[in-house]
C-alpha cells in the first residue's frame, strides 16, 4: 500500500459591498467568481455579500438564508411603496433605505420636512406580529429627519398637536404637544432591537442630525433651522412627560443616525452595534472564512472614509482574527498601499487600473470586475497538499495493459 498527496485547489472568499451606483454587493461577488475561475479553472470561489449596516444589509441578510417577507408599507413621502425584509427564525432584518430611503425621493428643502420614518415602524410592526423577537435595524440610506416620531407612531405612540394627532415629518415636529408611549406595540417589551450603524452623532447640535446629514437630504439654511428646532420639540415633549432618560438618549452616540430613527430605537432600548461587524455575525462570515486561502473584499471607493467602520476594514479584521490575508477591489481609491495595509488589507485593485475612464468604470463595472479578477489569482497560494489517500500496490505478477505497452 502506497499513499500519495492530492493537491486541494485554492479557496476564495468573496466577501465585497456594492459598487454604489453601479453594481449591487452580489453581482460584484458574482462577476469576481466568474472571473476568478475563468482565470484560475480549478479555484473554489464562495461568494458573500456583505454591507456595513446601511444599503445591502437586506441583500447580504437574504443571500446568507435569510427568507424575504414582502409588504406594503408607507414610503418616505407618505405614498405607498412594496418592500421586504428579512427573516430567519426569530431575527428580523429590516433595511430602512428599502422603505423609506433618500434614493426614493429627489431631494428639496420641502422632501426634507415632509419625509418620514413612519415605513419603518410599520415594517417593524410586521415582523412583530409574525414572531420576530430580535429586530436588526439598518438605518443607513434615510431621507427623513424626523427623530424616528414617523417610526414610533406606526408602533402605536400616540403623538398630538394644538388640532389633533400630528402630521407626519419633521416639518412638523415643532407642533407637538404631547406623546403618549404606553400603546407602543406590546411584543416591544420582550424584543431585542439591534441598531446597526456606525453614525456616532447626537441627535441635536452642531454635530447632530440635522446639521450633518440635513443637507444632503436637500434641507437650506431654513428648512435645516425648522428640523432642528423640531427636533429640539421632541426631546422637550419626551422628558416633561415622563419618558425616562430621553435627554440622555438624545446626547448619545448614534442617536443622530437615519435622521434621529437611532434616538427612537435607544428610547426602544435598542443596543447599537458597529454595522458591518453585526452584518458579518447574521451572515455566518467566521464560519464561511474557515479553511479558506485569501479573502476579496471591497466597495466603489475606496478612500480615507473606508478606514472609519466600511465594509472593507471590517471585513478584513474579521478575515485576520481567522488567520486569512485579505486583498480588495474597488472602483477607484485614494489610499495609498501603507494605508491599506495598516487596515489590514494586503492589496488593492482598481477598476481604474484597467480602465482610466472612470464614466466606463461605473457603467461597465461588471465585465472590468472579470478582467480585474484575473490579478487576484497572484494572491493565491499553490494548489495545497490534503490528507494522504491510499491507492492499492500493484500485484507483482499483473499482466501489462495496452496503455502501459504502449
Amino acid at each position: 500500500m502506497t499513499t500519495v498527496r492530492q493537491a486541494r485547489a485554492p479557496r476564495v472568499l468573496l466577501a465585497p459591498d456594492k459598487f454604489k451606483g453601479s453594481l449591487s454587493a452580489g453581482q460584484v461577488a458574482a462577476h469576481l467568481a466568474a472571473g476568478l475561475r475563468r482565470a484560475a479553472p480549478g479555484v473554489v470561489a464562495c461568494e458573500l455579500p456583505v454591507a456595513d449596516g446601511g444599503e445591502g444589509t437586506l441583500e447580504a441578510g437574504l443571500a446568507a438564508g435569510f427568507t424575504a417577507v414582502d409588504l406594503v408599507a408607507t414610503g418616505p413621502l407618505g405614498e405607498p411603496v412594496p418592500t421586504r425584509y428579512a427573516r430567519r427564525g426569530g431575527t428580523a432584518v429590516v433595511e430602512m433605505a428599502a422603505v423609506t430611503g433618500l434614493e426614493m425621493v429627489r431631494p428639496t428643502p420641502q422632501t426634507a420636512l415632509a419625509a418620514t420614518s413612519r415605513g419603518l415602524g410599520e415594517v417593524i410592526a410586521h415582523a412583530l406580529d409574525a414572531g420576530a423577537r430580535e429586530i436588526v435595524v439598518a438605518v443607513g440610506g434615510s431621507a427623513s429627519t424626523d427623530g424616528g416620531a414617523g417610526m414610533l407612531a406606526a408602533l402605536g405612540a400616540r403623538l398630538t398637536s394644538g388640532a389633533g394627532d400630528l402630521a407626519d415629518g419633521g416639518g412638523h415636529l415643532h407642533e407637538l404637544v404631547d406623546v403618549d408611549l404606553s400603546p407602543l406595540h406590546p411584543a416591544l417589551a420582550d424584543t431585542e432591537i439591534v441598531l446597526a450603524s456606525d453614525v456616532d452623532n447626537p441627535l441635536l447640535g452642531d454635530d447632530g442630525a440635522a446639521a450633518v446629514y440635513g443637507p444632503q437630504k436637500g434641507a437650506d439654511p431654513a428648512a435645516l433651522a425648522e428640523l432642528e428646532l423640531g427636533l429640539a420639540t421632541w426631546v422637550d415633549v419626551l422628558a416633561t412627560g415622563g419618558v425616562t432618560g430621553a435627554r440622555g438618549h438624545a446626547a448619545a452616540p448614534g442617536a443622530g443616525a437615519a435622521g434621529g430613527v437611532g434616538f427612537a430605537c435607544l428610547l426602544l432600548g435598542a443596543e447599537r452595534r458597529p454595522g458591518v461587524e453585526e452584518v458579518l455575525a447574521l451572515t455566518g462570515f467566521a464560519d464561511r472564512v474557515a479553511g479558506v486561502d485569501l479573502v476579496v473584499t471591497g466597495e466603489g471607493s475606496l478612500d480615507r472614509q473606508s478606514l472609519h467602520g466600511k465594509t472593507p476594514v471590517g471585513v478584513a479584521a474579521a478575515a485576520a482574527a481567522a488567520g486569512v490575508p485579505t486583498v480588495a477591489v474597488c472602483g477607484r481609491t485614494t489610499l495609498t498601499p501603507a494605508e491599506a495595509g495598516a487596515a489590514g488589507i494586503g492589496a488593492v485593485h482598481a477598476l481604474t487600473d484597467v480602465e482610466p475612464d472612470v464614466g466606463r468604470c461605473v457603467a461597465e463595472a461588471g465585465p472590468l470586475l472579470e478582467i480585474l479578477a484575473a490579478r487576484l489569482v497572484a494572491h493565491l497560494p499553490a494548489a495545497a497538499p490534503t490528507a494522504p489517500t491510499a491507492l492499492a500496490a500493484p500485484t507483482a505478477l499483473a499482466a501489462p495493459t495496452a496503455l502501459e505497452n504502449a
